[in-house]
């Protein structure tokens, strides 16, 4: 049987929390609100076992939306400049 890339994700910290957390509700969301948001997600990616593997899928999929693996568009765009 094969193992599908995305297994990783049942073990995933953010599986059971607001999805709204990782990425904006609203297109015109204001910058402290998304800072203060993007906050809390990090906070749950901080603490999560499959982070590396998260980022690593996100970075293979150029994600351009949201918080993945801890990191949010912007700054996995820098990473992937670096």
């Amino acid at each position: 049987m094969a193992i599908s890339p995305l297994d990783w994700t049942v073990a995933a910290a953010c599986r059971d929390s607001e999805g709204s957390l990782f990425y904006s509700a609203d297109s015109s969301e204001r910058k402290e609100d998304r800072l203060e948001r993007e906050k809390v997600a990090k906070r749950i990616c901080a603490g999560c076992a499959v982070r590396e593997e998260c980022l690593e899928a996100a970075l293979a999929r150029h994600e351009s939306y949201g918080i993945w693996g801890g990191l949010n568009e912007f700054e996995r765009r820098a990473l992937l400049r670096g």
